[in-house]
C-alpha cells in the first residue's frame, strides 16, 4: 500500500535536444512542459540526468500532492536510468510513478491511462520497465500509426502534422490534465473521465 503522503514522479518521454522538440515522439516533453508551466516553475539540471520541476498537484491544502515533473537527458531508450536515479533521490514508491508517453495504437489525440502492462514496442517503456518493474502508471497519449509503408521509427521521430498541430494545444491540455486527476483523485476516476 502507497503513503499519501510520498510524493509522485510524473515522467515526460522524449529525446533532448531542438532537432526533437516537435516530434510524436516528444509529447510527454510537451504534457511535462505544460504540466510545469501551470506550476509556475522552470525546469532545472538534476544530477540524475534529468530536468526536474517540484511543486504540488491538487487542491491547496493538506490534499494537494507533492509531486516532481521530470525530462530524463538521456535518449528515450536509456529512460530508466535517470527515471531510477529520481525515483532513489525523491524517495518515491513505484506505485506513485507515472509515464506520459506516445502511443501507437491508439488514434491520434486519445487518451488511455494504466497501471501496469506490457511495453507494446515502446523503447521508453522498456527501459523503464526493466529498471522499475512494470507497476506504474502509464498516460498513453495516441498518435496513430503511420501511413502507407512508411518505417514506425521514422514516424515517431518526425513532427506532428501541420494538421495535427493544430488539434495538438488541446490534446497536451488534456492529457495534463488526465495526469493531474490521476494524482489528485486516483486511477479510476481519471479513466473514467479521460479513457476516450
Amino acid at each position: 500500500m502507497t503513503d499519501d503522503t510520498s510524493p509522485w514522479l510524473v515522467v515526460g518521454l522524449g529525446n533532448p535536444g531542438g532537432e526533437y522538440a516537435g516530434n510524436r515522439h516528444n509529447v510527454g516533453f510537451m504534457v511535462a512542459d505544460l504540466l510545469a508551466e501551470r506550476m509556475g516553475a522552470r525546469f532545472k539540471a538534476h544530477k540524475s540526468r534529468a530536468q526536474v520541476v517540484e511543486g504540488r498537484v491538487g487542491p491547496p491544502g493538506p490534499a494537494s500532492r507533492r509531486v516532481v515533473i521530470a525530462k530524463p537527458m538521456s535518449f528515450m531508450n536509456l529512460s530508466g536510468g535517470p527515471v531510477t536515479a529520481l525515483r532513489d533521490f525523491y524517495k518515491v514508491p513505484v506505485g506513485h510513478v507515472v509515464a506520459v508517453h506516445d502511443e501507437l495504437d491508439i488514434d491520434y489525440g486519445a487518451l488511455r491511462l494504466k497501471l501496469g502492462g506490457g511495453d507494446n514496442g515502446h523503447n521508453g517503456l522498456k527501459s523503464i520497465t526493466k529498471s522499475l518493474g512494470a507497476d506504474y502508471f502509464r498516460v498513453r497519449f495516441g498518435i496513430g500509426r503511420p501511413p502507407g509503408r512508411m518505417d514506425v521509427a521514422a514516424f515517431v521521430l518526425k513532427d506532428f502534422s501541420a494538421a495535427e498541430r493544430r488539434k495538438l494545444d488541446y490534446f497536451v491540455d488534456r492529457a495534463a490534465d488526465a495526469v493531474e486527476t490521476l494524482i489528485a483523485d486516483g486511477l479510476e476516476r481519471a479513466q473514467g473521465t479521460y479513457n476516450s
